[in-house]
């Protein structure tokens, strides 16, 4: 059986920065022009019937970039978020996070947490910020809590199973695990994305740089899924029988 559109659509948006080398531009303009490409990619998610979109926005592992470009890139969260609240509560999308926020500048937590506020009760398309995030360190975090969980009392051991731990990654988004995982930029590598999540995940590596990745290149990762058989295990005969 052939699929249709991806439910959730995941992305690790790699190459502004190469972008910005080959054009003899600065690096915060590879990821200025990046933003562009969100744009296209969040309006076509929605015109296709994407429901879930996450976008490998700023990683743990970014902060060891220089102090400059880490500085450019938390203004450009921070504005493209406050340009963007409008757009976003007009055109139905539901912004969430992931990851650890606690270390961005005070104006940023706080536009995000605007941003989240107004716009959760939107439901045409979930837009998820992967935000200081590491998919390793969030599955320390859950097993941390659910090893408090079991100390206390609340649960027994045999309780824990790939549901309970499932649940607990996706507790405060509700938005399931990615049917599609995009890396653009010529990469083939996760960097710490997802990690647990991208169990089934189709994968598609495009070899453009972000900001050259448009509908287009886009559509070819959605046609490439279509045209996938997802057995999860099974054989086709089982899937095309409905076994």
């Amino acid at each position: 059986m052939k699929n249709n559109i991806p439910n959730h659509v995941a992305i690790i948006m790699d190459g502004n920065g190469r972008w910005a080398k080959s054009n003899s531009k600065s690096r915060l303009i590879g990821h200025k022009k990046g933003v562009e490409s969100v744009r296209e990619i969040i309006d076509c998610s929605k015109n296709i019937g994407v429901k879930s979109l996450t976008l490998y926005t700023f990683s743990k592992d970014n902060w060891k970039r220089p102090k400059n470009e880490v500085l450019g890139l938390m203004d450009l969260l921070y504005f493209t978020l406050k340009n963007e609240m409008n757009t976003f509560k007009k055109n139905g999308l539901r912004v969430t996070y992931i990851g650890d926020i606690s270390s961005f500048p005070n104006k940023v937590i706080k536009i995000i947490e605007e941003t989240v506020n107004a716009t959760k009760d939107n439901t045409i398309l979930n837009l998820n910020l992967a935000l200081g995030y590491s998919s390793r360190q969030e599955i320390i975090n859950i097993v941390k809590i659910i090893s408090k969980k079991v100390y206390s009392n609340q649960i027994k051991l045999e309780d824990i199973d790939t549901t309970m731990f499932s649940n607990a990654l996706d507790e405060n988004i509700n938005i399931g695990d990615p049917d599609l995982l995009i890396r653009t930029g010529g990469e083939l590598r996760i960097s710490d994305f997802l990690l647990w999540q991208i169990a089934y995940s189709e994968i598609f590596f495009s070899s453009k740089y972000w900001p050259d990745f448009d509908r287009d290149e886009y559509m070819k990762a959605i046609l490439n899924f279509r045209n996938t058989e997802r057995r999860f295990g099974k054989i086709s005969e089982q899937i095309n029988n409905n076994e």
